[in-house]
């Protein structure tokens, strides 16, 4: 695929950067470089190579995923402007 000068054009122009005739060429050259890059990353043979999340091996600490209220209702209703009963009072909606 090859990014032309009217192609440049448009895509400067959705992304609202203003680029002077002059320097379309240059900017069109620059697209046209990186697509050649991602195409010769698609001809990388990546076959039975696992997706990694860095280049060096790490586990992601984890814990019990355990169901708790966390014992705050009375500082969370705090700052409610109308709280009844443990809960957040709210104005009646629907009639």
């Amino acid at each position: 695929m090859s990014i032309d000068l009217e192609t440049a054009r448009r895509v400067a122009k959705l992304a609202r950067i203003a680029v002077p005739d002059d320097r379309l060429e240059g900017l069109a050259g620059e697209f046209n470089a990186i697509l050649g890059f991602i195409e010769q990353l698609g001809e990388v043979d990546v076959e039975g190579v696992e997706p990694m999340v860095s280049v060096t091996p790490q586990r992601l600490k984890r814990r019990e995923d355990v169901v708790a209220d966390g014992n705050q209702q009375k500082a969370v209703l705090a700052n409610a402007p109308d709280a009844r009963e443990g809960f957040f009072a709210v104005p009646k909606v629907v009639e």
